[in-house]
């Protein structure tokens, strides 16, 4: 599959002097640290990060209401812990920084580091790790995915609030509790610093359970069409959340056109009706990518009048 790209080596500095053109609130301080061009003078700083190919996660949104520094990766690449340092020092305005760090060995192994480092140097760092994505059956080896950008969101809100560093990390920890998330994919991603794809699929053939980098499934099927799939999807979420109101996320892989993301929408909202199940905040949309992946993910959260207060709050992001 053709790239626009020059140099495979180039990608994501490249990419993100690209978004730096487009958004003209951020700014670039070293190699792949995004930070928002005004640094906040008071409040909890947030610190996002990990591999590049999520766009428009996660310096999609170093924005104010969300995050004031991401720390980009290679693609499919933790951040190295110097970089996400960087951040942290450029950010701390000494009301401390909070990591919002996907639930991967090498995000929270890096991320970990970074923090113990800033330590030392005298700044207050905590640390909340997603681990969403149900498809890993084991919650303390869940994958961070979508439902990251729902924490992002969620977290800049009580930043502005002038919430405190353990304050917001003991309200994120909690809204975490019901936040899940499963994926599928019809095409697998194709990596363009390597030319090759994550997994083969058959013609006639979808991943259920799929990562956000590439990885396969928890099994694979022959392809159904969208109501079918929404309903296996739906299942695997209601293992986990029975709520009768929800705030739900159906969010693109990359390569799913919005006209499809929306037939998505329109079957997993009929569903969701025929149980009784009222849904009091919706996003359909490209939130967390894999590259080129043809897939979607379902996210759903506990309602929460005061969670959808944050979600519905301004923020300068154009990507939420």
């Amino acid at each position: 599959m053709k790239k626009l790209i020059n140099d495979r080596e180039q990608f994501v500095s490249d990419m993100l002097a690209g978004l730096k053109y487009s958004d003209p609130k951020i700014d670039i301080i070293e190699e792949n640290v995004v930070v928002r061009k005004n640094k906040k003078e008071s409040g909890v700083a947030l610190v996002s990060g990990g591999g590049s190919g999520h766009e428009p996660a996660h310096a999609g949104y170093v924005a104010e209401g969300m995050l004031d520094a991401a720390v980009c990766g290679e693609v499919f690449t933790s951040p190295t812990p110097d970089k996400v340092l960087s951040a942290i020092k450029h950010v701390d305005n000494g009301d401390g920084v909070l990591l919002v760090v996907k639930n991967y060995a090498g995000d929270v192994m890096n991320f970990d580091m970074a923090k113990e480092m800033a330590e030392a140097e005298g700044h207050k760092v905590e640390t909340v790790i997603v681990s969403d994505d149900v498809a890993i059956e084991d919650p303390e080896m869940r994958r961070g995915v979508a439902g990251t950008v729902l924490v992002h969101k969620y977290a800049g809100y009580l930043s502005d609030k002038k919430q405190s560093l353990n304050q917001i990390k003991d309200e994120v920890e909690k809204m975490m509790t019901s936040l899940f998330s499963i994926g599928m994919a019809l095409e697998p991603c194709m990596v363009p610093t390597t030319g090759e794809y994550g997994f083969d699929l058959g013609e006639e053939e979808m991943e259920i359970g799929i990562g956000i980098h590439g990885e396969k499934g928890i099994y694979r099927e022959k392809a159904e069409t969208v109501d079918k799939i929404t309903d296996r999807l739906l299942s695997e979420l209601f293992k986990y959340n029975d709520s009768k109101e929800l705030i739900l996320m159906v969010n693109g892989m990359g390569a799913t056109p919005l006209s499809e993301l929306y037939i998505v929408t329109k079957n997993v909202m009929e569903a969701l009706e025929e149980k009784s199940i009222r849904v009091t905040k919706l996003f359909a949309g490209n939130y967390m990518t894999a590259l080129d992946m043809q897939g979607f993910s379902l996210t759903v959260l506990n309602h929460d009048d005061h969670i959808v207060s944050a979600l519905n709050a301004p923020t300068e992001s154009t990507h939420f």
